[in-house]
């Protein structure tokens, strides 16, 4: 398996260390200019596992992979990442949290060994945070028939500050509902100031927001100030405003799993037993179009997709249905109690 590799690039060599952690005997040989890289893929183990990641990108660049690898280890995954928790390019830590694990447990991956813990929060460019990702192993994935995400029924959402005032929370907080009170009754947003040694090392705020609908959909936005010494200071009024409207245009992209988990759900139907499986998406991301062809490569499986225009009663973008059968895969080298 052959990768283009950008020289410099640390957080791509720590992602390649993180796969050796979790898996035995694969081979990884890089040439000496740094531009390929031949990676033959070993056992998937899993285990308790630590691991220091890059603070170029944040936790959330690894633990999407990890969500897509975890329920196949040969023991349950329990790893403890470190560096930056929230930053303006990865996925979050409270998103992936808020959105992530519900989208697993619909395919079955569920029970108390399934969860994500924010111990410190870490904004770039030092980081310092720490998360600890725990999930149980599963023999078979079960199909899913999520066609109707639902109305919208409460906005949960996470104001954090580190190392600046606690008022900046407070101040995300009041302008985000300015706008989001406007739509629905049911809104809390928590505050959470991290102090001394479990703020990290860098100064920031930011704000996560999630709205669930009646049917379990979870759909998330979220915003982080511009890194210390990076960019424009950013107000938080600013800041809780812009956040608000986003989750409004996640909102009306709809679907019943949010575009940063799209490839997820889509991996997750392909690997399930040989049954139909069915999901209604938003607008497809870029990201997740690029993973279809790669879901064909590596599977040979075609995904049947209709697109449905939204009609009178329900407001937003036009919706995807996407359906699959399952490979049938199961997870061999789980071990037999």
């Amino acid at each position: 398996m052959l990768f283009a590799f950008h020289g410099g690039d640390d957080f791509e060599a720590s992602f390649i260390r993180l796969l050796d952690k979790i898996t035995n005997g694969s081979r990884i040989e890089i040439n000496q200019t740094g531009t390929t890289l031949y990676y033959q893929p070993g056992l998937l183990y899993g285990g308790s596992v630590e691991h220091d990641c890059s603070v170029l990108r944040g936790i959330g660049y690894y633990l999407e992979s990890l969500l897509c690898l975890a329920p196949f280890m040969k023991h349950p995954l329990r790893i403890v990442l470190r560096g930056v928790t929230n930053d303006q390019v990865d996925p979050s830590v409270d998103v992936l949290k808020a959105t992530a694990l519900p989208v697993l447990k619909q395919f079955g991956i569920d029970g108390e060994s399934l969860e994500l813990k924010i111990v410190r929060r870490g904004m770039p460019p030092g980081g310092g945070g720490e998360v600890i990702f725990s999930c149980p192993i599963r023999k078979v994935l079960k199909p899913i028939q999520l066609t109707d995400p639902g109305k919208i029924k409460r906005i949960r959402g996470m104001a954090y500050s580190v190392r600046v005032s606690p008022q900046m929370a407070n101040r995300i907080v009041d302008s985000a509902r300015s706008i989001l009170n406007k739509f629905i009754p049911d809104i809390y947003i928590y505050t959470d100031h991290m102090k001394g040694v479990n703020s990290g090392k860098s100064p920031g705020f930011g704000l996560s927001l999630v709205a669930e609908t009646t049917n379990g959909t979870f759909l998330s936005a979220e915003l982080t100030s511009n890194p210390q010494g990076q960019g424009a200071a950013v107000l938080p009024e600013d800041l809780g405003r812009n956040c608000a409207k986003l989750l409004l245009e996640e909102i009306y992209r709809g679907g019943c799993v949010d575009s940063t988990n799209q490839s997820l759900a889509l991996l997750f139907m392909t690997l399930g037993q040989q049954d139909v499986s069915k999901v209604l998406l938003g607008p497809l991301s870029p990201y997740t179009i690029e993973f279809l062809r790669h879901l064909k490569s590596f599977f040979q499986i075609m995904f049947k997709i209709e697109t449905k225009p939204c009609g009178e009663e329900r407001k937003g973008g036009d919706k995807v249905l996407m359906t699959c059968v399952g490979i049938g895969f199961s997870n061999l080298s789980k071990t037999l109690k």
